[in-house]
């Protein structure tokens, strides 16, 4: 092996965690009392152009109903490379933790929620919150299902 590359070889095994940083963050999305069957919600992460760059947590156990999480569904095509849970009720809340890389945050990317209901509408793009510290503690209203997301970091 010649030097540089031994040098190398070497030195990227202390480099990967400087290079992948990333912090843990805190989601919580809380529903309206809408009256319905519990809603399916997919929570993601978007560009500054709202491709989507990561899936955090698909809320739902059918995966035949996650086509109707239509702004998630369409860029991600069903594929889900975060966790999984049930549906969540009617006024209840869900928390779910991510590990978000540093170049993420403060960086113009969004967290949004997509929801649907049983035989209720779907509302893509449900809530928004701006990844940054100044979103800290400041919950961002929902226009449908969703009353409020809220992130910690």
């Amino acid at each position: 092996m010649k030097k540089p590359t031994l040098a190398l070889a070497l030195t990227l095994p202390f480099l990967a965690p400087v290079l992948a940083e990333a912090r843990p963050v805190r989601i919580t999305t809380t529903l309206n009392a809408y009256g319905g069957d519990g809603a399916y919600l997919a929570i993601y992460v978007t560009d500054k152009a709202g491709k989507l760059q990561q899936t955090i947590h698909v809320a739902g156990g059918k995966a035949k109903y996650h086509k109707h999480l239509s702004g998630w569904f369409r860029q991600s095509g069903g594929r889900i490379d975060g966790t999984t849970g049930a549906s969540v009720g009617a006024g209840r809340s869900l928390t779910v933790s991510a590990e978000i890389a540093d170049a993420l945050i403060d960086a113009g990317f969004e967290i949004r929620v997509d929801s649907a209901v049983e035989k209720e509408s779907d509302v893509p793009a449900d809530a928004r919150i701006t990844l940054d510290k100044a979103s800290i503690g400041k919950p961002a209203s929902g226009r449908g299902y969703v009353k409020s997301i809220a992130i910690e970091m």
